[in-house]
């Protein structure tokens, strides 16, 4: 129940979810108190407006991208730790297993191996399906990716029942615990790094970022980088935008329920 009301409830306060909320309230007000309902209204515009604001949203995730930027200097470790969320199973029609947007942190992992930063890739992650039919785990889907990549299977831990970040690192810490583990590089979206790195090092890990997937590269603030046509646009609501400030605000959230159960 804990899982299903963690995707749900969030979806009434993400800023598509709560602008629908008010525009049924704006409906439901609408013939006894107009007033109300044109608040309703208003305050609608204005928060699918900010928040599909491109300075704003950019603004939103780059305050958790940035918090870890050294992606080069990373030391060796014991193992690296992949977190799922970030392949799609094979389900037709398609050919194979897709790669979603968070599909780097496969990537990243696998490379990270074959430079030899540890001997040892640990794919974290189950499946959620929601009564969609059955279907591997994505740890497993994850495994088939890397070795793709030319990572011997050997050389693969697979960890198959996560289903969210917590149980991540907890089954994780279970699993390395028995082959005497505990330095780790870990390997997740860069937006999603702050959240999990708390976790794992509650877990006892000492863990060191390894982050991917950046959304926000540069600094679109500099306008020696951007045009005046690109400043322009960025002031226009888009629906990227608006994706990329509720994934943001997906975190801030997570953060402070799972600061609230003592997980991080």
């Amino acid at each position: 129940m804990f899982l299903f009301l963690s995707k749900l409830l969030p979806l009434l306060v993400y800023p598509l979810g709560l602008a629908c909320v008010l525009l049924v309230v704006a409906l439901l007000c609408l013939r006894r108190r107009p007033r109300w309902a044109a608040g309703a209204i208003a305050l609608a515009l204005a928060l699918l407006l900010v928040s599909s604001n491109s300075w704003v949203a950019t603004a939103v995730v780059r305050s958790l991208e940035w918090r870890y930027r050294d992606t080069v200097n990373l030391p060796e470790a014991e193992a690296i730790v992949v977190l799922g969320g970030a392949i799609k199973p094979q389900f037709p029609p398609r050919p194979w297993i897709d790669v979603a947007e968070e599909g780097d942190r496969v990537l990243h992992g696998a490379r990270l191996y074959l430079e030899g930063k540890a001997p040892l890739l640990v794919l974290s992650g189950g499946r959620i399906t929601w009564g969609q039919g059955q279907s591997r785990s994505e740890a497993a889907d994850m495994a088939e990716l890397a070795e793709a990549m030319g990572v011997p299977p050997s050389a693969i831990v697979l960890e198959p029942d996560a289903l969210n970040t917590f149980e991540n690192a907890a089954y994780t810490q279970v699993l390395l615990a028995n082959l005497g583990i505990e330095r780790i590089l870990l390997v997740t979206s860069a937006m999603h790094m702050p959240r999990s790195l708390a976790i794992f090092r509650k877990q006892g890990f000492d863990a060191i970022p390894a982050p991917t997937d950046f959304r926000v590269a540069g600094d679109p603030a500099d306008p020696t980088r951007t045009t005046w046509q690109g400043r322009t646009l960025g002031l226009v609501p888009q629906t990227d935008n608006l994706h990329k400030f509720t994934r943001a605000l997906k975190e801030y959230i997570g953060l402070g329920i799972y600061w609230a159960r003592g997980w991080l």
